[in-house]
């Protein structure tokens, strides 16, 4: 049986995933990651309150639980970049750049050092070897596969990574918390990332990004219609907290970011879910990361998803040259979101994907 050192969040996933590899008779240890300073003495952040609910579920399942901080590396390899992004106007994903850097490098490194022969997260995800490369699939609970924000990881990480909830549903996962009398059985799940927590998502990026007010435009004829707070604040297919009133001669329909114009410091809004100007049908990516040694092939029908939300949708992998490809889709994808990825899939295999530009 291997050592395996298992990502704790103080949940009922990681936890549940921590049992059934004890229940294996592997030789586990707990360990959970701090990942943020700063303000999380706050109603907004439950680091303090997930780490006691680790250690009761480290202690009722009889393993030790160890605490490490990688607040430094967060700052510097995912806040850093999730700032510059959202001042170029961009709106990245925070989830994929801290699975890519601390949870698949910092964590796995650290668990390395301590001599572990594996690491294991709560995921919702599957690994397998075929035909001599690992293989990242979809968990077997579709509403809960989180494969989208893992498609960064590599065939290292990969080979030393277990998920061990990637084939059971959610449901079940919480019955085997409930029967093994793990304290955080019902537990809701996170929602969003620690340093935002649940506060509102424009003041907490206001303290690191200051208010340049601008016009809010009507794409359809320019005519300026309010005024917004920073671009930077703003993304695309967004309806809430726009600001605008009722606006003379258009029809009672809800408003939604359609672009921006970064060097005027102009914000676009259309009226109407399906305008033309929140549908793309095709896209370039950047910052490429595949799974296998080997690129998928172009000119080929993959399912794609330009968000975590979305369902699969049918494209085409057009080209792929370096760091950058070309994907079609056979029908247009709504809000479509510079700085979000695009990842592809090939029946259950995440081959990978990159950043949308």
């Amino acid at each position: 049986m291997a050592k395996v050192i298992v990502g704790m969040s103080g949940g009922v996933d990681s936890s549940v995933a921590a049992l059934l590899l004890k229940r294996q008779g592997h030789d586990v240890t707990g360990l959970f990651m701090k990942n943020w300073e700063g303000d999380d003495t706050d109603d907004y952040c439950s680091s303090r309150q997930d780490l006691i609910d680790a250690a009761a579920a480290a202690d009722a399942i009889g393993i030790e639980l160890e605490a490490v901080n990688f607040a430094a590396e967060y700052r510097e390899r995912v806040f850093a970049e999730f700032l510059r992004e959202y001042q170029a106007g961009r709106t990245p994903n925070p989830d994929v750049l801290c699975n890519s850097e601390i949870k698949f490098k910092a964590f796995l490194d650290h668990a390395m050092r301590l001599g572990a022969d594996k690491i294991a997260t709560g995921h919702y995800a599957q690994v397998r070897e075929f035909l001599g490369e690992f293989q990242l699939l979809k968990a077997e609970d579709g509403t809960k596969d989180q494969s989208y924000f893992l498609y960064r990881l590599n065939q290292a990480q990969l080979a030393k990574t277990l998920f061990p909830v990637g084939h059971i549903y959610k449901r079940e996962v919480r019955k085997i918390a409930q029967e093994a009398g793990l304290p955080n059985h019902a537990k809701k799940d996170s929602t969003g990332i620690c340093f935002i927590g649940e506060r509102p998502f424009r003041e907490f990026l206001a303290r690191y990004l200051p208010k340049q007010l601008g016009e809010v435009r009507r794409l359809d004829d320019e005519r300026v219609i309010g005024q917004h707070e920073g671009l930077a604040y703003y993304t695309l297919g967004q309806r809430e907290g726009l600001g605008i009133g009722g606006v003379k001669g258009a029809p009672e329909e809800p408003w939604f970011v359609a672009a921006k114009d970064m060097a005027a410091n102009v914000l676009y809004v259309v009226q109407g879910h399906d305008h033309p100007a929140l549908l793309r049908d095709r896209l370039t990516a950047g910052q490429l990361s595949w799974i296998s040694a080997t690129p998928p092939r172009t000119h080929w029908v993959y399912a794609g998803k330009t968000r975590y939300r979305m369902p699969d949708a049918a494209c085409d992998l057009e080209s792929l040259a370096g760091e950058r490809c070309e994907i079609a889709f056979a029908a247009p994808q709504w809000a479509v979101t510079p700085g979000q990825s695009v990842v592809l899939y090939e029946s259950l295999v995440c081959l990978g994907g990159g950043v949308i530009l």
